[in-house]
């Protein structure tokens, strides 16, 4: 028996607006069906999703799952195009750089082989 992962479930206040950042963000597809209440953004091949559900809370506490991206072009340049999409950089360490997404969730750009962001 296996399970496939399907969805990555992440709260937002405005699903569309984060569906938007983080279709930009991948180059994958946000979902026809999309709205302000629910939206989705789907890999090449629609085997893994984004799903961003709009629920009332704001954000308050540190994400317990977060995504770490590996970049094809020098971190820097990855993390500079991502901060004009309208992520903020919050820490940079060795091996990785510590952004959030427009509605505050943390997710990290990895940095190549010895390259420091």
């Amino acid at each position: 028996m296996a399970l496939t992962i399907r969805n990555i479930i992440i709260d937002s206040g405005d699903a569309a607006k984060a569906a938007d950042f983080w279709a930009a963000a991948t180059g994958w597809s946000v979902e026809p069906w999309s709205h302000s209440g629910e939206a989705a953004v789907a890999a090449p091949g629609g085997d893994l999703r984004l799903y961003f559900m709009r629920v009332p809370e704001q954000k308050t506490v540190k994400n317990r799952v977060h995504l770490d991206l590996e970049p094809d072009v020098p971190a820097a340049a990855e993390i500079e195009r991502l901060t004009g999409l309208g992520a903020t950089k919050v820490r940079a360490y060795d091996s990785y750089t510590v952004l959030t997404d427009p509605e505050g969730n943390e997710f990290c750009v990895m940095n190549g082989t010895g390259e420091s962001a």
